[in-house]
């Protein structure tokens, strides 16, 4: 039975694959997102675009632009359609970037779920006696929650009591807000800690897009510890195969892990995308900064037991494939854009 399920964040990275997938399996989906300029907007339409290109029933998509910081727009969604899941996706993200700007991360990150939560159980609506509350709200998290701990790999019972920048403390917030609401008001409630995600459609501030626009543009990227750190790199396909399975099965109140479970060293990976793109990146040895985390490392067995979570997608396969989507969309799109400028006459 198909269900009608909001997405917030639609528009980005992992909320547009994630939409594709559940248009695909017959869902309907309404699409939130306030095309915020994080980075570049036009990358973001492109990626609604790729979705409505794709969809075979035209009103099985719709896509609202909007901010999820604004009660009453976010009421009116509500009233509007019976959700049976939120995804929410929609957050400020980037470690770094929060620490100039924390008031603007909490706002979002943790005003913005409250907003999303008011509206879910119908609190903050004058019908909410009338309509149901919303079946099940899957939540991004991340990895960087956990901090500087010592117990590797990550598990889920860590009591993740110390955040290294604003970005991962507004993601604990909102899991711990999650909780409160579904101890007040019965809702289930699941946060996906993500691990390191890369793969088509990656933001142009993740690792992997910016050492393939150090290869093909000859752009310095600064290279952390020289690359002497682990992460847990999670192919795009892997977490949105675990996102829908959250979203189908209601669980309570919970925390999963969603990673690869498998780190791989920082110049490892570097060394695979110089070696599948055939040349060079052009990296500055740089100190890590007191906001990053020398390992990532995911104990999946959680997600594998509640959620029959098997990430299939090596690294080496998902290097290829985002590879293969940067020389279509950004090298071939920019020479396209390029020759369009050119034939009228814009130098």
């Amino acid at each position: 039975m198909s269900k009608q399920i909001l997405i917030t964040g639609v528009a980005g990275f992992i909320g547009s694959h994630v939409a594709q997938a559940l248009l695909a399996r017959g869902d309907m989906v309404v699409g939130l997102d306030n095309l915020y300029p994080y980075y570049d907007p036009a990358q973001k339409l492109a990626n609604i675009l790729e979705i409505e290109e794709n969809l075979h029933d035209a009103d099985s998509f719709i896509f609202l632009e909007g901010d999820i910081c604004d009660p009453l727009f976010v009421e009116r969604i509500f009233a509007e359609y019976q959700f049976d899941a939120v995804v929410h996706l929609a957050a400020m993200a980037g470690i770094r970037s929060s620490i100039t700007n924390p008031a603007l991360y909490f706002k979002v990150n943790v005003n913005g779920t409250l907003n999303l939560l008011e509206a879910a159980v119908g609190k903050a609506s004058p019908v909410h006696a009338t309509r149901p509350m919303v079946r099940n709200f899957v939540f991004a998290s991340t990895s960087s929650v956990y901090g500087p701990t010592k117990q590797i790999p990550f598990v889920e019972t860590d009591p993740c009591t110390q955040p290294l920048a604003p970005y991962a403390a507004s993601k604990r917030a909102a899991e711990i807000m999650g909780y409160t609401y579904h101890h007040l008001y019965g809702l289930n409630f699941t946060a996906l800690r993500f691990f390191t995600v890369y793969g088509p459609r990656s933001r142009p501030d993740m690792l992997a897009y910016k050492i393939a626009e150090s290869i093909y543009k000859r752009r310095e990227v600064p290279l952390f510890n020289n690359g002497k750190m682990y992460r847990d790199w999670t192919y795009i396909d892997d977490i949105v195969q675990g996102v829908l399975a959250a979203i189908d099965r209601p669980l309570g109140y919970e925390i999963i892990n969603l990673g690869r479970g498998e780190p791989v060293l920082l110049a490892e990976f570097i060394r695979l995308l110089e070696q599948e793109a055939g040349g060079k990146a052009h990296l500055v040895p740089t100190p890590m900064p007191d906001t990053e985390m020398p390992y990532t490392y995911a104990d999946i067995s959680k997600a594998r037991s509640l959620l029959d979570y098997q990430p299939t997608i090596s690294v080496a396969d998902g290097i290829r494939r985002f590879l293969d989507w940067y020389h279509q969309r950004v090298i071939r799109g920019e020479r396209e854009a390029l020759l369009q400028k050119c034939k009228s006459g814009i130098r």
